[in-house]
């Protein structure tokens, strides 16, 4: 995906929950949106996202690809690929998969860090691990 100006949405996507993450229209700051409920079978988690990127006027999603340390794929990163696929059927705009090791790490440490925890943290560690997707790509992107 080239640089070019409007929102974009950063996607998590994990065996339970998908986290989403929207830009500005410059591209600047990523921010958390949602949860969706992960719908292996009934296809609503793709019609949500479509949904928002339709609300947003979005021109472009960022799917975080988890490979293992040594950089190679695995379960994870296989499911996000079937994910990425469904994304590119049911939407109107590109969807690119970018290496996301280490987000949902990093993300729950962030929350626990400043005192979220249980519950309330799976509840929204999958928005924040969305964020560290989008910001990253839109950083090494603009550079």
């Amino acid at each position: 995906m080239t640089w070019s100006r409007g929102r974009r949405l950063g996607i998590d996507v994990g065996a339970v929950r998908v986290g989403v993450a929207m830009c500005d229209p410059d591209g600047i700051l990523a921010t958390p949106v949602e949860t969706v409920a992960r719908d292996l079978e009934g296809g609503a988690d793709v019609r949500r996202i479509a949904e928002l990127v339709a609300e947003h006027d979005v021109v472009g999603v960022v799917l975080g690809l988890p490979r293992n340390l040594r950089g190679q794929d695995g379960p994870a990163a296989e499911a996000a690929r079937v994910f990425a696929d469904a994304l590119r059927a049911g939407l109107d705009v590109p969807v690119e998969l970018t290496d996301e090791r280490m987000t949902t790490v990093v993300a729950a440490r962030q929350l626990s860090g400043r005192g979220v925890k249980g519950r309330k943290q799976r509840a929204v560690v999958d928005q924040a691990a969305a964020v560290q997707i989008l910001q990253g790509w839109l950083d090494t992107t603009r550079s």
